[in-house]
């Protein structure tokens, strides 16, 4: 028996070497973790259960017959984060540069089907040069096994993508489907097609960091959500971030104890909207002031800066927020923000997670640039995602909520449950100056004037939408906590189902 066992741990032994001492002193002479040490800093400390540790690849042609690794490029099984279970994979770049084979697949496709079965998130820990030549279609066949199963796990269980290398090619396509994306600085990149093809087809020159880093698609692509230093500022997020998401849309989001009252009130939110109506303030403000402990964990911070999402808490129970930004470009809605926040609403609505939308919007932005690029299409996104959404939704206007982007940011006729405005709250088509310069087209500068601020006089407030019943209340803006806290209690049993259907078409 001893000569058995004996045997097993020095075959566990090699297997969790991956590619050897070399490569792995590689490794961290990039400033980069191997497979295994991620696990550790993601996971609770001996909480990781492997899989298939001593799967290997059945490839036997380019003399690849001679060349096995146990584990095949890959660290499957499961584990837990601050005590909830978790399925991960992690890609070994020392072993065949962490290329993915058929069995490579195989064991990424195995850990996803058990998650899918028990109800828990994924976590997959990106670092692979692509698909492994030597097997050909094999490999692509074993991308696409993966790529269904992202497709079917979308909706049912969070799936989570840190991106702590190369991702390139077919590869990125399945972080893509995931639900959230961090990746690190300096040493992530994602791309379709690299520099040297780029160079060859299209004659551009142009780095992998300025191609497919963290900034280029934290900022520009909004590929990513996040930009990280580095491994362990990455992987301590995630563990942070999984603490927000429920383990599958049968459960309801963890909750936190918190020691932050639920009634406690904020005098200084009934100054922070400026006296000049074009002045920005930072909604962030309004936001923290709101949630527990002022914790609120932002996403996609670098990219359509004019809206704010991410989530927090209110009397320990996750909520998503979706906020406009005066701070940027007045807070207005174009093509950028519309489909960051859209895809945010939708993903808390597959998982039963509240959401809080605090409204200063101008409109959406004028020009031929958003016009010929599909404003309008990717504006109905935003409005096709509240409209949809079947989740407890609280609105706070604090200020602006002018024409279209009134109606598209949560509004009552989108099925609000609870429409709160503050005082300062001006609910109208358009702007004063606009409307009049439209309805009293020719006249003089001083009639303009004084229709301009006859116009603010009966428009310019919540009050004419609270006449109506759009807004259910003119709340002083101190209480905002109180009054989301006490909505959140009262709509915790909300049921509202849409009609029967396959699935909808939302406007791509």
């Amino acid at each position: 028996m001893s000569a058995n066992i004996a045997e097993m741990e020095s075959r566990r032994a090699a297997a969790k070497m991956g590619g050897g001492q070399r490569r792995i002193d590689a490794q961290h002479a990039k400033g980069k973790l191997t497979a295994r040490e991620r696990l550790e800093v993601l996971l609770d400390e001996g909480s990781f259960e492997e899989m298939d540790l001593y799967v290997e690849h059945d490839c036997v042609d380019f003399g690849m017959q001679d060349q096995k690794i146990p584990g095949d490029g890959v660290v499957t099984g499961s584990g837990t984060i601050n005590g909830r279970l978790v399925y991960v994979f992690s890609q070994d770049f020392t072993v065949f540069g962490g290329s993915l084979s058929a069995r490579h697949a195989q064991k990424i496709c195995k850990v996803m089907d058990a998650a899918m079965k028990v109800g828990a998130p994924v976590i997959g820990l990106n670092d692979s040069g692509g698909a492994r030549i030597q097997e050909g279609v094999a490999s692509l066949g074993g991308y696409a096994d993966v790529f269904q199963r992202n497709v079917t796990a979308s909706g049912v269980v969070p799936q989570l993508s840190l991106i702590m290398g190369p991702c390139a090619g077919g590869a990125v396509y399945s972080p893509a489907m995931t639900d959230f994306i961090f990746m690190v600085k300096d040493s992530s990149y994602m791309f379709v097609t690299g520099p040297e093809v780029v160079k060859t087809v299209t004659n551009e020159v142009v780095t992998q960091e300025e191609l497919g880093g963290a900034i280029t698609h934290s900022s520009k692509t909004s590929v990513s959500d996040l930009a990280l230093e580095n491994d362990i500022e990455a992987l301590l997020a995630a563990r942070d971030f999984f603490d927000f998401l429920p383990s599958s849309n049968r459960d309801e989001a963890p909750e936190r104890p918190s020691a932050d009252p639920w009634d406690r009130t904020e005098e200084s939110l009934d100054t922070i909207i400026p006296p000049n109506a074009n002045q920005p303030y930072d909604m962030h403000e309004v936001i923290r002031k709101t949630l527990d402990e002022g914790e609120f964990f932002e996403l996609q911070p670098l990219h359509a800066g004019n809206i704010i999402v991410g989530f927090g808490r209110v009397e320990g129970r996750t909520v998503g927020v979706v906020a406009n930004q005066p701070m940027v470009l007045a807070g207005v809605l174009d093509i950028n923000s519309s489909k960051k926040a859209a895809r945010f609403v939708r993903f808390c609505d597959a998982f039963n997670i509240p959401i809080l939308t605090f409204v200063d919007v101008p409109g959406f932005l004028p020009g031929t640039d958003q016009e010929h690029n599909g404003i309008i299409k990717h504006g109905a996104k935003l409005l096709f995602a509240y409209a949809e959404a079947t989740v407890p939704k609280i609105t706070v206007i604090t200020r602006k909520a002018y024409g279209g982007a009134y109606d598209v940011m949560s509004s009552k006729h989108l099925r609000g449950d609870l429409n709160y405005a503050w005082p300062t709250a001006e609910i109208a088509v358009m702007g004063a100056k606009g409307a009049v310069e439209i309805i009293f087209r020719g006249q003089d500068a001083d009639g303009i004037a004084a229709k301009t601020k006859e116009y603010e006089d009966r428009f310019a407030n919540p009050f004419v939408a609270a006449s109506r019943g759009y807004i259910d209340e003119v709340i002083y803006p101190h209480s905002t906590r109180r009054r989301i806290a006490l909505g959140l209690r009262k709509l915790r049993n909300k049921q509202l189902e849409n009609p029967w259907k396959k699935h909808d078409n939302i406007p791509l």
